[in-house]
């Protein structure tokens, strides 16, 4: 069976998508989301239901003005390149602009079935899974990486 990377980035926003203060990030948000669509390794993404970001979405998180992305990959190189070698990476350097750093973040990365697509829920899951048990196979973020098999790696 093969397997492919999904990955949830679940932070919160410092204001409303539609302050003055967001306006760059949102301008910004679908380009570099179809950026990534069409980056080597992408598979999918979480959308809500009119093709929009999942920024969108109603989630079942207790916090409100969350940033919610979700997406599936190849592998882990396909997207640490499109992360740390693109114009995401912008985005990245300057997240203190529009997040509130000191608010609930999340990030983690597991492996799935081919076919199979991440849910909300499932991120959630994944999430408190890593909270719990810091970094292990089943979920673990870019501190410990590790192959669909369960064995770590560097890269």
């Amino acid at each position: 069976m093969q397997y492919l990377l999904a990955q949830a980035n679940i932070s919160k926003f410092n204001a409303p998508l539609e302050a003055a203060s967001m306006k760059e990030f949102v301008d910004f948000l679908e380009p570099v989301n179809r950026f990534a669509e069409e980056s080597p390794g992408f598979v999918w993404r979480l959308k809500d239901g009119q093709g929009r970001s999942a920024s969108y979405i109603e989630t079942p998180f207790k916090e409100e003005l969350l940033a919610i992305n979700i997406s599936v990959w190849e592998d882990i190189p396909s997207f640490k390149d499109f992360v740390y070698g693109t114009v995401h990476s912008y985005f990245l350097r300057n997240k203190k602009k529009w997040f509130d750093l000191k608010g609930p973040s999340a990030f983690v990365m597991w492996w799935i079935p081919q076919g199979e697509l991440p849910t909300l829920a499932m991120a959630k899951d994944k999430i408190d899974l890593l909270e719990k048990q810091r970094e292990t196979p089943e979920a673990f973020s870019m501190k410990s990486l590790y192959d669909a098999a369960g064995k770590s790696i560097k890269l």
